[in-house]
């Protein structure tokens, strides 16, 4: 039986060959799904896109946005 792939641990070993679900992007940060989207409505989490109905996200931006936030981080310490 074939499990998921942990997308967190593709991140850390590179790109993932595929767009991210905010399910992904829940299971990579450790939050709940509504807060995905409590992101996506203020603007403040990483940039994702619409594909029909569904929202995808583009890991190289995903990892940008965490890139930008440790920078903003180690700026105000």
């Amino acid at each position: 039986m074939a499990t998921k792939p942990d997308p967190s641990a593709t991140l850390r070993g590179g790109v993932p060959d595929r767009y991210l679900t905010p399910d992904d992007i829940a299971e990579i940060f450790e939050v709940p799904k509504e807060t995905v989207y409590a992101w996506r409505k203020k603007r403040i989490g990483p940039p994702g896109f619409r594909i029909g109905k569904h929202l995808r996200y583009d890991p190289a931006e995903v990892l940008a946005h965490v890139t930008h936030l440790k920078n903003i981080d180690r700026e105000a310490a």
